[in-house]
């Protein structure tokens, strides 16, 4: 029987689960991929936007060669926090749902066998899931909702569907690297928030036409050497090899519907907690880290969300010695 379950081994889990040790509970970190999953499927060339001081959790340091962390530098970080803290976790294993236990406590169930827990977190983030175009052809090879690494793109026709920071920075690479690049937006501008040093660099290569953009514009359909476009000129239809749909993340919902978290009825679809404590409705139940802002993905990052962990711990700490 665990004093702590938590879903997720990102930084948000990690940083619960050092605040677990701490005061000695015994607890496991549950990941259905890697350490750190999500900043491993970020762009190998990647540089955050924050620097590395902002990324420091449990106030161990962040030593990165220049003010902003690379995100190689950043794996190493955080894994080399799991390794100095010796932290439980295991790997490769996805949790599938959740049970309430008849002493008040809850079962945990995963495509490898199930644990027993007094509390659990909900540490999930939100770029494993990503935000659909919902469009006939979506579901072609071609079609890649991440990306990695340009060298896969020279030569090819490439179309970049989004105008954010990830939009930005796989056009701009591939661009770079010989792709023959092609940018639907459904704005009519780069978005405000692409990084600084990002933003005139896109604009100015679109202004002398190295990148088309096609602004205010949706993709209608997907087929294997084409894609549909619909501008504010009428249809347009481009010879294709990879279609980039830098469309955004969202919080894996389906997981917290099959764990029995409930949602706010808005926009921000933000599962229902309380926001002193991180607890949802379900008692022992926490939140933690970036998916607290459900589709507000901008609004929640590490460094606003790192006393997390110690906001939990106590919690938990505070009910169990009153139960006592």
């Amino acid at each position: 029987m665990y004093d702590l379950i938590i879903i997720g081994g990102g930084p948000s889990g990690i940083n619960v689960a050092i605040s677990a040790r701490r005061a000695g509970l015994n607890y496991l970190i549950i990941e259905k991929g890697v350490i750190a999953n999500s900043l491993f499927h970020f762009p190998v060339n990647m540089t955050f936007f924050s620097t590395s001081l902002k990324l420091e959790i449990q106030r161990t340091p962040f030593i990165s060669h220049l003010d902003k962390p690379t995100r190689a530098e950043a794996l190493e970080y955080y894994r080399r926090l799991v390794q100095h803290f010796d932290l439980q976790i295991k790997l490769y294993e996805e949790v599938s749902e959740m049970d309430k236990r008849t002493d008040g406590g809850y079962r945990v169930r995963t495509n490898r066998g199930s644990y027993d827990t007094h509390h659990v977190v909900v540490a999930t983030g939100f770029y494993d899931t990503p935000r659909l175009l919902g469009i006939p052809g979506e579901d072609l090879p071609k079609v890649l909702h991440y990306y990695d690494d340009p060298h896969a793109y020279i030569g090819q026709r490439v179309l970049v569907v989004g105008a954010a920071n990830s939009a930005c920075d796989a056009a701009l690479e591939c661009w770079r690297k010989g792709a023959e690049v092609t940018m639907a937006v459904r704005g009519g501008e780069i978005n405000d928030r692409v990084k600084y040093w990002i933003k005139p660099d896109i604009e100015n290569r679109i202004r002398e036409g190295s990148i088309q953009a096609y602004f205010n514009t949706t993709i209608q359909a997907i087929r294997p050497d084409e894609v549909d476009l619909l501008t504010p000129g009428g249809p347009v239809t481009l010879p294709n090899d990879f279609v980039l749909a830098m469309t955004g993340y969202e919080p894996n919902y389906a997981l917290f519907e099959r764990l029995g978290l409930p949602i706010e009825p808005t926009d921000a679809c933000k599962p229902v907690f309380n926001p002193d404590t991180l607890e949802t409705n379900l008692p022992g139940v926490y939140m933690a880290g970036v998916a607290c802002a459900g589709r507000q993905t901008s609004k929640l990052f590490i460094e606003n969300t790192r006393d997390h962990g110690d906001i939990i711990v106590e919690g938990i700490t505070q009910r169990t010695v009153a139960a006592q």
